[in-house]
């Protein structure tokens, strides 16, 4: 499972200095407690648990589960007799027994520089104690749940803490999706309540969020299911006189009523316009006022380990997607856990994931898992190349950031602007360096590690999932040895394994399915309000297991190498998206008849979309329809699944049974001749047509 001694051939280690405190400080130490965790999971996480606060200590078996659908019903169950809160573990727990109450909690920093807030712990608590009254006064009770909608700002903590507090179930939706996306989230997880934010920027770009929410809430309403309160935060449009959430009050971003404001940004001054917030006064209330006459003591409501504790939606292969459950106490111990081992977090550390908490690296790793370790946090609602190329770098400096999390996709972007604006600045405080989202290719592993790091810090490429809850493959800084591109070892308590397709285990080096044969604490628990889609996603295809949907090789050392999605799932910017649901937004579209979406290696984001579609009869493709297209599934998706290529495609290659061969798809659109056998084609006429229409040059 893994390899006896540490490899040394072909490998890259971090710095030496880690050794000293490290939590894991050696590959023996590493395999010592990975072995304990797979024969005694018992007694590991039970240690782990002392750590945590229990209103009803756990008895008997800390993990009961079945993986084989064969066998009946999948379940996972962890510590199912315990109860507790992990809105109070996170808080309550550090400025209390911890004393940790003046703490910095989260370092603010805004999209434009000199935007910065400074919230400790104790006014985190605080907070989020005053916002969990304000829920309860609107009726927002236990296993109800409540959508959130928001820019990358403490509020956002906030909401999603005092939704926990009073064991309310908060669905986030990335504030980057569209009103559609927001819609079909709320109707599939019933929501009672949506909170929200006026609008924000990204970079130069505005963002009229309420407005976005305001036609969801149109759309839920046309189907049937009105949501009786809306919470809307002011964030560009701040009143002066409101009370500052952290120690230092925010500038006055866009001040009412005149709603215009110069500000000076430290480069140039710049005067920002505010969006027209529309309002309804029988649906929206205003987060201010309320906040403003709530007590900020709010007791924790008690809740059961397998209690849920939030909804968060990932994309799923028809199209549809699924709404991922995790529950409250196996979550809460294994983000905590690998937060604190993956990173090897310490007291004096300054730790900075740069994800939006939309989705789930923000859940597990902004919020959950460095709040559980008292960590301090940089919380940033900008983006990597505004106002300039250097901005990352900067902040890094600023806050003096130890334990820096980024995506494959940033890292290539900043790649292309060469060293000089990195080495504008310091850096001298980082010490360790992550990558998630997406396998890293070895190019920008070593520009990561030689530029960024100056190779003295080590990089934990971590593997997982929405589903997973945390990471499942990684390298330790102290412990493994790394190689370039490589997910390395297990974390504990996960067993991985490679397939083939007959389902039969494969040993040594080989290349198949990834599954996992049982589980951990952090897995999801099931897809909300389908149990059947659960278990035929994750353990119809290979009983006894769970099975990831990625591809995986093994090499000869045991290192674990994540190859890419196996099914038809698209990875852009380190975001999965469906090629159905893409699909499914075109062929809306009355010009469309029939679509397909393949996936086109991108130097930047990992995959690009290239789209075929077939036209109804007597219609021309043009430019003003690709941007109609274009245009059809931003609003009904989002940007992020905005296509790059979009070809004309009068016949698409299908098999006799009218199967889309997308294997060939892909070759077209990266201009591969090669096409293997072809011989199950209805017309291979349409394959040399569709080479002939590419609406794309090579790069």
């Amino acid at each position: 499972m893994i390899p006896e001694k540490a490899p040394k051939e072909d490998v890259f280690y971090g710095s030496g200095d880690l050794k000293k405190d490290a939590h894991i400080p050696s590959f023996d130490k590493y395999k010592e407690l990975y072995l304990k965790s797979i024969e005694n999971p018992n007694e590991f996480w039970g240690d782990i648990a002392k750590d945590f606060f229990w209103k009803t200590k756990h008895t008997g078996q800390f993990l009961e589960y079945n993986f084989d659908v064969t066998k009946g019903e999948i379940f996972i169950k962890f510590m199912e007799d315990a109860s507790t809160n992990i809105c109070y573990n996170v808080l309550d727990r550090n400025v209390h027994d911890r004393e940790l109450g003046d703490k910095v909690a989260f370092y603010w920093e805004g999209n434009e520089p000199g935007d910065e807030l400074t919230v400790t712990y104790k006014e985190l608590l605080q907070r989020v104690c005053q916002f969990a009254n304000v829920l309860k006064s609107q009726g927002v009770k236990k296993g109800d749940r409540v959508s959130i909608y928001m820019p990358m700002v403490v509020e956002l903590v906030v909401a999603m803490l005092a939704c926990v507090r009073i064991g309310a179930v908060h669905s986030i939706v990335f504030a980057g999706f569209s009103a559609e996306s927001l819609c079909e989230r709320i109707l599939d997880s019933q929501c009672s309540l949506l909170v929200t934010a006026d609008g924000f920027y990204r970079g130069d770009k505005l963002i009229n969020l309420k407005l976005l929410a305001d036609e969801a809430l149109q759309k839920c309403r046309d189907k049937g299911f009105p949501i009786q309160r809306c919470i809307m935060l002011k964030h560009l449009s701040r009143e002066a006189e409101e009370t500052p959430l952290g120690s230092q009050s925010p500038p006055a971003k866009r001040s009412c009523p005149d709603l215009q404001q110069e500000k000076q940004t430290g480069r140039v001054k710049k005067t920002r316009p505010v969006p027209q917030v529309p309002w309804n006064p029988k649906v929206d209330l205003c987060w201010h006022t309320l906040v403003r006459g709530a007590s900020d003591e709010c007791e924790p409501e008690w809740c059961n380990s397998e209690d849920p504790l939030f909804i968060l939606y990932t994309s799923g292969s028809t199209g549809k997607p699924k709404g991922v459950l995790h529950t409250v106490s196996g979550y809460m111990l294994y983000t905590a856990t690998t937060f604190k081992l993956v990173f090897d977090h310490q007291p004096d550390d300054v730790y900075w994931c740069t994800a939006d908490i939309g989705w789930i690296t923000g859940h597990s790793y902004i919020t959950y898992g460095p709040l559980a370790n008292g960590a301090t946090s940089v919380l940033f609602e900008g983006l990597p190349t505004y106002p300039d190329v250097s901005r990352m770098w900067e902040i890094v400096d600023k806050y003096n950031v130890s334990k820096f999390y980024t995506a494959p996709t940033a890292i290539r972007l900043l790649m292309k602007y060469g060293r000089e604006p990195v080495q504008k600045y310091k850096r001298d405080s980082l010490k360790v360096l992550g990558t998630v989202g997406e396998p890293i290719n070895p190019e920008a592993w070593q520009w990561y590690y030689n530029v960024v790091g100056e190779k003295r810090c080590p990089i934990v490429d971590t593997f997982w999932q929405t589903e997973t809850g945390g990471h499942v493959l990684t390298p330790l800084p102290a412990a493994t040895p790394m190689k370039p591109g490589s997910a390395t070892f297990p974390f504990f308590g996960v067993v991985p394994a490679i397939l083939n397709e007959s389902g039969e285990e494969l040993e040594g080096p080989s290349e198949g399915y990834l599954v996992f044969k049982q589980p951990w604490p952090g897995v999801m628990r099931t897809v909300y309000g389908n149990k059947q889609r659960f278990e035929t996603t994750y353990f119809k295809k290979f009983p006894g297991y769970y099975v990831t949907g990625d591809g995986c090789r093994r090499d000869k050392d045991g290192y674990y190498w994540i190859t890419g999605r196996i099914d038809d799932m698209l990875n852009v910017s380190g975001h999965l998206l469906s090629t159905a649901e893409v699909e499914s937004a075109l062929v809306e579209h009355e010009a469309v008849v029939e679509a397909a979406v393949v996936g086109r290696p991108h130097p930047v984001k990992g995959e690009s979309l290239y789209c075929f579609v077939t036209l109804a009869d007597g219609l021309t493709f043009n430019r003003t329809l690709e941007a109609g297209l274009k245009k059809q599934v931003r609003e009904k998706i989002g940007a992020i699944a905005t296509p790059d290529f979009i070809q004309n495609a009068p016949g698409l290659p299908k098999t006799r049974s009218g199967k889309i061969m997308r294997r060939v798809l892909r070759k077209i659109a990266c201009d591969e001749r090669d096409l293997g056998d072809i011989s199950t084609l209805a017309d291979s006429s349409v394959v040399e047509q569709l080479f002939q229409n590419r609406c794309c040059p090579d790069v």
